[in-house]
């Protein structure tokens, strides 16, 4: 097991990319011809992590050791962990037996649990962060005296899709400590000026600068103790719903009403690309070779 003093990196690879026509993780930037996780892990790698854990769903495996694992840097220790159905309890092995969907993101993170021996930053594969977020967060758990989690949100301006409406969790906080993430659906710019459904169905303005969750975390121990058992209750109460998922923001949201944990929440200092559909990917890939190469 990793035993080095940085957080180490876990990106969730193994999403079924329904919407995107297939594994969107793998999807080659035409500009760069390799993958927005490859992007990531440079940056983080250039902030001072060494140790990489992609979660991934087993299809996706052999093209992953044969063709994007020989491209990442020199003196990086990468694990492959596949989120699969069945890695669940014994006790509840039967749930297990007639679900295909994977379980969720916060199973994605358990399954990677027993790989991370301290803190972690916790990306998605499909999304460009920036440079600035793996800085931030190492800088964050450097700390001396740190105890809380950390979040790196997004200017919500920066994070729209000119495919149309988008869904996003916006952070509420307080002290520059985080409260809740709230659910606004269908946002979209008209004029200039930003609204999205909230929560009690009615369509509200929000600003440009809002910080959205874009799933960039840094976790620590206690989170995954937390995860473990939230993931059993959930079981508990599960009844064959095939669209019921596990989800990480839900149980880092129960932490923070519990008072089991705290979240420092980061602005984020560079742009936010991420890509939903196989339309974005050429705009994207240029996009991003613009503000690296430009």
């Amino acid at each position: 097991m990793y035993q080095g003093k940085s957080p180490t990196l876990v990106i969730l690879a193994a999403g079924l990319g329904t919407r995107f026509g297939g594994n969107k993780q793998i999807a080659i930037l035409p500009d760069f011809n390799c993958t927005i996780m490859e992007l990531s892990i440079e940056d983080a790698y250039a902030a001072g992590v060494r140790h990489v854990v992609l979660v991934i769903n087993r299809q996706v495996r052999p093209l992953i050791e044969q063709q994007i694992l020989p491209r990442l840097p020199n003196g990086l220790q990468v694990d492959l962990v596949e989120q699969a159905v069945d890695n669940v309890p014994s006790c509840f092995a039967s749930k297990a037996l007639l679900r295909e969907k994977p379980w969720g993101t916060g199973h994605a993170l358990l399954c990677a649990k027993s790989f991370i021996p301290g803190d972690a930053i916790v990306i998605t594969a499909d999304d460009y962060y920036g440079p600035g977020a793996y800085t931030q967060l190492v800088g964050h758990f450097a700390e001396p005296t740190h105890q809380d989690m950390a979040i790196v949100g997004y200017p919500l301006g920066h994070t729209l899709s000119q495919q149309g409406g988008v869904n996003r969790g916006i952070c509420q906080t307080h002290k520059g400590q985080l409260l809740e993430v709230v659910e606004y659906l269908d946002i979209q710019q008209n004029s200039g000026v930003l609204s999205g459904v909230a929560p009690d169905g009615k369509r509200a303005t929000l600003a440009q600068t809002a910080l959205a969750s874009m799933t960039c975390w840094g976790i620590t121990q206690t989170l995954l103790t937390q995860l473990e058992i939230g993931f059993s209750l959930f079981l508990e109460n599960y009844d064959s719903d095939v669209k019921s998922e596990y989800y990480l923001p839900d149980c880092i949201q129960s932490c923070i009403q519990q008072d089991q944990l705290q979240v420092r929440v980061h602005s984020a200092s560079d742009r936010w690309f991420g890509i939903t559909y196989k339309e974005e990917l050429k705009s994207v890939s240029g996009l991003l070779y613009e503000l690296r190469h430009g």
